[in-house]
C-alpha cells in the first residue's frame, strides 16, 4: 500500500529549458512537501539522469530546442523496457496533448501553471507509479518463490532410490554412510529437524548393557 509519506519522498525530475519555469515548479513542489526534486534545462541529459536515478516522475516540457520532449520520450523507452514511461508532460499547446499521450506520456499539465492542477496531477501520477512498482516487485518475489519451489521439488525427487531401506524389515540401514549423506542433504535444504533416539533393538543390544555396567558396583580390591 502506498502511503502519503511514500508519495512525498518519491524522486521527481523537472525538465524545462526555461529557468523561470524550473524554479516555479520546484517552489510549488517543495511547498507541497515533496523533498526529492532534481532538475535540468538540458534535454540530452534526461536519459542518463534517469538511468542513474530511476525517477518516480519526470515533469517534461515538450517544446525545447535541440531535442524536444517527444524525442526524449522515445529515448526513455530504451530504459523503461516495460513500456511504462513515468512522464508528465508540460505544454502550452492543446493540440500536443493527444500526441503526447500517444507517445507514452501518462498525463499532462498546461502552461501557464495552475498550482492546484499541478499538485493534483503530480500526486495522482506518483500514486499510480508507486503502485505499479510495488506490483512489479511483488510479482518478481512471487516468480522467485516459484522458482525456489520448483528447484526444491526437483531436489526432493533426487532423493528417490538413495534411501537404503531393508526389503525385509523395512528399516533404514546405514550402508556406506548413505543415511548420514541423506540427513546432511535434507538439513542443508530444509528446516527439518531429526530426532536421534534409539530403536528398541538397538537399546537392548547396545545401550542397556552400557547402562547396566555403570550401575554395577565395583568389585572391592584385595
Amino acid at each position: 500500500m502506498v502511503s502519503s509519506a511514500d508519495i512525498l519522498n518519491a524522486s521527481i525530475l523537472v525538465v524545462d529549458d526555461q529557468e523561470a519555469n524550473v524554479l516555479l515548479l520546484e517552489r510549488m513542489l517543495r511547498g507541497a512537501g515533496y523533498v526529492s526534486i532534481a532538475s535540468t534545462m538540458h534535454p540530452h541529459q534526461v536519459c542518463e539522469l534517469h538511468r542513474q536515478n530511476r525517477y518516480s516522475l519526470i515533469l517534461l516540457d515538450l517544446q525545447m530546442p535541440g531535442m524536444d520532449g517527444f524525442q526524449v520520450m522515445e529515448s526513455l523507452k530504451e530504459i523503461e523496457t516495460d513500456s511504462y514511461l513515468p512522464v508528465l508532460v508540460i505544454t502550452a499547446h492543446p493540440d500536443h496533448k493527444l500526441r503526447a499521450l500517444q507517445a507514452g506520456a501518462k498525463d499532462f499539465i498546461s502552461k501557464p501553471f495552475d498550482l492546484a492542477e499541478v499538485l493534483m496531477r503530480v500526486h495522482n501520477m506518483l500514486e499510480v507509479r508507486l503502485l505499479h512498482l510495488e506490483t512489479k516487485k511483488h510479482n518478481g518475489q512471487l516468480e522467485a518463490a516459484n522458482r525456489e519451489l520448483t528447484q526444491a521439488l526437483s531436489e526432493v525427487k533426487v532423493l528417490r532410490g538413495i534411501l537404503p531401506i531393508c526389503a525385509y524389515c523395512k528399516k533404514i540401514r546405514d550402508d556406506k554412510d548413505y543415511w548420514q549423506s541423506v540427513e546432511k542433504y535434507i538439513s542443508s535444504r530444509t528446516d527439518a529437524q531429526f530426532s536421534h533416539g534409539f530403536c528398541p533393538e538397538c537399546f537392548e543390544k547396545h545401550v542397556k548393557p552400557q547402562l547396566d555396567a555403570l550401575e554395577r558396583p565395583e568389585s572391592p580390591r584385595g
